[in-house]
């Protein structure tokens, strides 16, 4: 892939894990998955291959202040994540306005 088409992956799976939020209640939470499989383009398990570019775009959404990554419902330092993880909206951002 080129650079641009892998900024293009990034920006949709930014904009995957904001939307995907925004549809749920304010507490809920996705998996990076969720996004992978929402931009993936084809059939099969083909999505498996944007789990890391996932995980970085939701990486990139905690350094903008929109999301934070959980691990046992407990938010935890992006970098320090290891296996599972959990995005959900950080606190101060009201999403669909569904209480």
């Amino acid at each position: 892939m080129t650079r641009e088409g892998d900024r293009q992956t990034d920006r949709r799976l930014e904009r995957a894990i904001l939307e995907l939020l925004e549809r749920r209640a304010p507490s809920s939470t996705i998996c990076p998955s969720d996004a992978a499989r929402t931009v993936y383009d084809g059939d099969g398990d083909g999505w498996r291959a944007l789990m890391e570019p996932a995980r970085r775009a939701a990486r990139r959404l905690v350094e903008r202040g929109e999301v934070e990554i959980t691990q046992g419902g407990r938010p935890v330092e992006p970098t320090k994540a290891r296996g599972p993880i959990r995005i959900r909206r950080t606190a101060g951002r009201s999403g669909n306005g569904r209480s």
